[in-house]
Parts: C-alpha cells; structure tokens; sequence
C-alpha cells in the first residue's frame, strides 16, 4: 500500500542521514518486527508427530498440518479450510481426541473475559473428512471423553453431553442462569486469578462427568457503561467479589452419564473455601480436588471416591503467607503423583505415594523449578525447566525419578523451554535472549544435542542490524538498605560517559511476576530502545516480591502490597541516579496494571526522586480489586485496614510535585476504571494538575485498530515534553 511504501523511503532516509534506522511506533505496532514461530504447536500422544496451523499465504486459507518429530518432515495435511465452506472465516483453535482420529475445530470464537470465549465449534473426521457442526449455536469448552465417544460442553451457564455418534445432546444441568448460576464453567474471579475456564473433567473410563458449580447470586455485582457507536449506551453487569466481599458458593458434583444422575461432594468440613484444582486420576473411580481456604495458606488434597462422593485429604500444605496454585500435579499409573512445593523455601518436585505419602524430594537447592514438562515411565525420568543458572535464565533438564542422574539438556544461556515428542525421544527447543530473536531447534532428550534448526528468525535479526539497536546490560544492583536486586538498563547506542541523560525506569513488581529475564521481549521492548534513540537511558529493577529468587525474597510483601515494592523503585532510582552520566533531577517511572499502582505510588512517596510517572490501567486502592487476588496476599479489608489504606496510592495524592499521566480503558473487566475515576477525583480536591486519557471501551489491553498506536505515542510524546 502507499503508506507502507511511504513508510520505507522515509527510513530509508533516516538511516542515511542518522546511520541509524528509527524504530517509530507506528513500525512497533505494525508488524515491523513480528518474529516467526510455529502457531499452535500440539505433540500428539499415540504417535511420535506434532501438528502446527499454518496459513497458506497464496489461498489464504488454514490448514492443521501434521509433521514427524524425528525428521521434522510433513507428513500430510490433516485439514484445509479451503474445502469447507463453514471454515472460511479459518481455524481458532482446535483439539484431537484420544485416538488422534477426530479434531475439535473452534471458529468465529467471541471473547467473553480473558481466558473466555464462545465460539462454533465443529467435529472432523480425518479418515472420512468429513465436517460436522457440533451445536447451532456458539458455545463454551467442548472436551472430547476419553473413549472419544462423547463431548462434554457448556453453554449458557448449564452442562449439556453431545453423543458423537446419534449427534444428540442431553443437559447434566438446567439451573443455570447468568449472573447467579453456572455449571462448569468459572466464574470471573476463578477465570482471572486461578487462570482456567472448564471446571468440568471426564474420568478415565468415560462413565463419570465431575463438575464445579458456582451459585453467585450473592457477590456482589459490577456494571460498566459500554459506549459503542449507539445512541444510547449499553449496560453491562457482571458479578465481581471485590476485596472482603462474598463470593460464589462452590460445590463439587459428580455425573453419571449411565445412570444419568448426579452426586454432591461433601465438602461440609469447609467453609468459605475455593476449588483451585479438580481432576480425575488414573484411578476411575477415585477424582482429585484442590481446596483452598479464603486466606489461600491452607490447600487440601482430596480424593473423592467416584461411587459414594465422599472425600478424604491424602496431602495438607500451609504456609505462612500463601500457596500458590499450579497445574503440575501429575498422576503415575499407579496412582502416586508428582507435586511442586515452596515448603523448603524454593520451587521443588516431590513424589508421593497414592495414599499422599511423600516418596522423596526430587529436586533441590537455591533455584527454582519454572515448569514440570512430563514423566517418561520408561526410563522413569522427570522432565524440567528451572533457574539453576541464574533467576534471569531458563535451562530444561532431565533426572530420575529418585532425585539421580540430572542432565542439562541446553546449553545456551538465555531462555530455553521445551515441547516433548510424545516417547520423550526428541524435543523441540524454544531458545532465545536479550540479543537473540527465538530460534526453534530440534534435540535429543537424552543428552540435549541439538539435529536440526527449524526457524532461527535470521530475517528478522537481519532486519534489526539496521536499526542498530543498543544492548540490555544485566546487573544487580544494591541499594542503600543493602537489598540486592536483579536489574537491568539500556542506553543510546551513541553513549558518552561524559553527558548527563534522563532516565525512564519501567517495572511492574508483582508478586511473584519478573521483568528482569533474559530473553527476548515483548513489542514494548522496542518502545524501549526507540527511547534510546531519542536519548534516554531506560532502566528495569526487579524489587522485593518479585519471583524466581526463593519464596522468602518473594513472600517478604505479605500484607503490605506496595510497601516494600515502592521503597525499592525509589531506593534504586536514587542509585541509578548517582551514576556520573545520569541527570538525577530527570527520572521518570512508568507502569501497567499492578505497575501502574507502583507508578502512582512511586511518583508521590517518591516525589523527590521522580520528576514524572506514567500509569496504565493501575490499581489505585486495594479495595477496589477482586477478592482472589487481593486476599491472597492482603488478607481482607476488615482484617488488615492499613495495610490497605497506608499503600494505596490514592492515599497519597497530596505529595504530587512532578508530572504524571493516567490512563484508562472505560471497559475495562478487571482493574476497573473506578479506579482512575476515584484517583482523578483525589487529585482534583487535593488541587493538583494532571494528564490523563480514557480510551471508551477497552478493556485492560487497551487495545484494538489504532488504539495501541495512539496510546504509545501519546506516552512517547508525554515522556519528551516531561522527562
């Protein structure tokens, strides 16, 4: 198009007068840089494949293609969209059964939340290639049982089972109603703050259907205008438990598809609990479930006898401050599991036996374990990823079951993550670091050699050679009070010690989370170095709280959201700003979501050190969030009012000196706009001047046509006339 040929003679011409190509926003958000990688890989289980969705650019259709792990070889073309008229908007997503004979296919999927969505859903037989639309209308989570026979899917807050072959449906539940029932499908705090949307799981003969149901006719509700092009706008409702608040009532039940009737778990020994985790294990009749209590310091697991429905705790862990929920439970074929724990203070795997007694401790040391891949029975080998060298790093490993014979598998330092061939033969290699776009490499499980390189992003490393992009330098920076924290910073390519530059410190300081890892980074890295090259030296600093450095470094925030975490940004832009080449009268800070609270924070505790703040989307008083997340780490309102009150940014509205930003998306689910509503208003009645944005609609991506171009360029040129 002319724009795009525009767009490339004016680089063309800035590289020659500058020597250097000018990253814009625009080229960020366009695609400029889009690495290439292999779309929904999945690693097939009955045979030694992998399948990817490509798009054929040339018919522009879709097709799910099948390849061989030892050669990486195609093997043939499973599906192609353009021979099915019902599949000509392309593929979403899509999910085999047990047998690898059928496909579930998703298409015209519509959001719901930020896991959820609806969409039509379609059955194809590969052998007869054959398309069969599963219901006439959208719907939610179809999930093959294990004998392939039926599929299990939600729709409109009930349960319903479709037979394959009669392609008859019939409804486990018809309770439900929207905003005080669901059957199956979570609720918006499970969604959001324990990340799954199918509370319902097959048992392994396929006779039993367990299910979670939320009945949230009591929490409380939340509306949002929604502004659309209409005359009016619209309403939308939806139950939100903030902070203190009730939440849904959950239960657990059991469904016998034979006998057509279902069962109620007695959970009657809790009160006020969540459901984290439900799954059946290899046992049929015997479902597993994780019960969190309120405070989230207590998890129980249950084995819950699929017959009687009555449960008994095989493990209890406690914790001082909280538990944090995984999906790495795993069941062996007689029953005992494999589990990830903190309670020696790190990440570790244990083994425990069916009846939850523990066998051994499979890892162990100063490091923790970042994923659980898989278990080979074979040779009786656990499969991992972990920080063992360097909280910044991933590497994958190999070791037996009895904590024996550990093997590095990669060798390169940066960010490895790996997709296992189904017999743990071979794995493909997700490799990359601050300086290397990610390279795809085919190896041997054993001993980690790499075959074969699949896609090494030359092109787009080719690309970024013009632009001449600076480095991320990686250290640990020490502050005043002697806490050591992981850091890094990145400075204009044309550097001169002798000059004094501003510095724009980026963060986001959860718990738990990392902004500090090496590895390659996300669109918002190359905003980063485009402020490079317009002359600022940009800085991150992973503060207490954070993850991957032991769970005391990480827990130390327990009760005091924003204490810790605010005293650590300020404590080391004070060092960043005793650097002979920074001007410390010019730091800024900026932040999204929890960063975003951290901004707002930083730039009135931290007035003296901060001469701007940028805050997207933030949390402005703990009280206003939901109460999963909140909870977790503050306990509730009525328990802990200060620890609320004292860190809530909004409480700190009158110490504004500098020049701050914030900014909004009115539709936004999760950190609700409330949030800067109510700031904006502390700031007017405390008489202070401040820019601020609202984007109508947007949720908490802020995202959508033109909205990320203008929103970045709004904070580019925001941190240029501030900064």
């Amino acid at each position: 198009m002319n724009t795009s040929k525009f767009t490339a003679v004016l680089l063309f011409l800035t590289a020659v007068v500058f020597g250097q190509q000018k990253i814009t926003v625009e080229n960020i958000f366009g695609g400029t840089f889009r690495a290439k990688g292999m779309d929904q890989m999945q690693s097939l289980k009955n045979t030694n494949q992998y399948t990817v969705l490509n798009v054929d650019q040339a018919s522009r259709s879709m097709q799910v293609d099948l390849y061989d792990f030892a050669t990486l070889k195609k093997v043939s073309n499973l599906i192609d969209t353009k021979n099915f008229a019902a599949l000509a908007d392309g593929i979403d997503s899509y999910t085999f059964d047990a047998s690898e004979k059928k496909i579930l296919i998703a298409c015209n999927s519509s959001k719901i939340f930020r896991h959820s969505f609806t969409a039509d859903y379609f059955v194809y037989d590969i052998a007869g290639k054959t398309l069969t639309k599963l219901v006439d209308s959208q719907i939610q989570e179809p999930t093959f049982s294990p004998d392939g026979t039926k599929i299990a899917y939600a729709k409109q807050n009930n349960l319903y089972i479709y037979d394959v072959a009669s392609k008859k449906s019939t409804a486990v539940t018809t309770d439900g109603k929207k905003n005080a029932v669901i059957n199956g499908i979570t609720d918006w705090v499970y969604e959001e703050e324990f990340a799954f949307v199918r509370a319902f799981d097959w048992s392994k003969d396929s006779k039993k259907l367990a299910y979670i149901r939320f009945d949230e006719s009591q929490v409380p509700e939340f509306s949002m205008s929604m502004f659309h092009k209409d005359l009016y706008p619209t309403i939308e409702t939806f139950k939100y438990p903030k902070a203190g608040e009730k939440n849904s009532l959950v239960s657990l039940h059991i469904f016998d598809a034979a006998g057509n009737a279902s069962k109620k778990v007695d959970l009657g020994n809790y009160n006020d609990f969540y459901i984290a985790r439900m799954q059946w294990t290899n046992d049929n009749n015997v479902l597993s479930a994780q019960v969190l209590n309120r405070h989230q310091d207590n998890l129980d697991l249950l084995f819950i006898d699929g017959t009687t429905a009555t449960s008994k705790v095989v493990l209890s862990e406690k914790d001082k401050a909280y538990i944090d929920v995984t999906d790495n439970l795993t069941f062996l074929k007689d029953n005992s599991f494999i589990w990830t724990s903190e309670k020696d203070g790190f990440n570790h795997i244990y083994v425990y036996d069916k009846t939850g007694k523990l066998k051994n401790q499979v890892t162990k040391g100063n490091w923790e374990v970042t994923n659980y891949y898989g278990f080979d029975e074979k040779t009786k080998t656990i499969f991992y990823q972990s920080t063992e060298n360097g909280s910044i790093n991933r590497a994958v490993y190999r070791i037996s079951l009895d904590g024996k014979n550990k093997t590095a598998l990669t060798t390169k330092i940066g960010t490895n993550a790996a997709t296992f061939s189904p017999n743990f033969q071979f794995f493909i290699n997700t490799y990359s670091s601050a300086s290397q776009p990610t390279i795809y490499t085919l190896n041997e499980a054993k001993t980690g050699k790499e075959i074969q390189v699949i896609e090494d992003n030359k092109a787009l490393a080719d690309k970024l050679k013009d632009f001449n992009l600076p480095s991320k330098e990686f250290f640990v920076l020490k502050t005043a009070k002697g806490n050591e924290l992981n850091a890094w910073i990145m400075k204009p390519k044309d550097f001169d010690a002798s000059k004094k530059y501003p510095v724009f410190m980026i963060q986001y300081s959860g718990p738990g989370s990392q902004q500090v890892v090496n590895g390659w980074g996300s669109s918002n890295e190359y905003w980063f170095e485009m402020l490079t090259q317009q002359g600022y030296i940009v800085a991150c600093v992973d503060g207490r709280g954070t993850g991957f450095k032991g769970a005391a470094f990480k827990k130390v925030t327990q009760l005091q959201l924003g204490k810790y975490e605010v005293e650590d940004q300020i404590d080391a832009a004070k060092v960043i700003g005793s650097y002979p080449y920074v001007d410390a009268s010019r730091i800024g800070i900026w932040g999204w979501s929890y960063g975003g609270f951290m901004a707002s924070n930083c730039i009135f505790q931290g007035n003296d050190v901060f001469k701007m703040a940028i805050a997207v989307a933030p949390v402005t008083n703990w009280r206003f969030y939901d109460s999963v997340y909140t909870e977790r780490y503050m306990q509730t309102p009525q328990e802990n009012p200060t620890g609320y009150d004292q860190n809530s940014p909004i409480n700190h509205v009158e110490k504004l000196k500098g020049k701050f930003l914030l900014i909004h998306g009115s539709g936004d689910d999760n950190v609700h706009v409330q949030n800067s509503m109510q700031m904006m208003e502390a700031l007017i009645q405390a008489n202070k001047q401040f820019d601020s944005q609202i984007y109508p609609d947007k949720d908490h991506g802020i995202y959508g046509g033109k909205t990320r171009i203008q929103l970045y360029n709004k904070m580019t040129n925001f941190i240029k006339e501030n900064l």
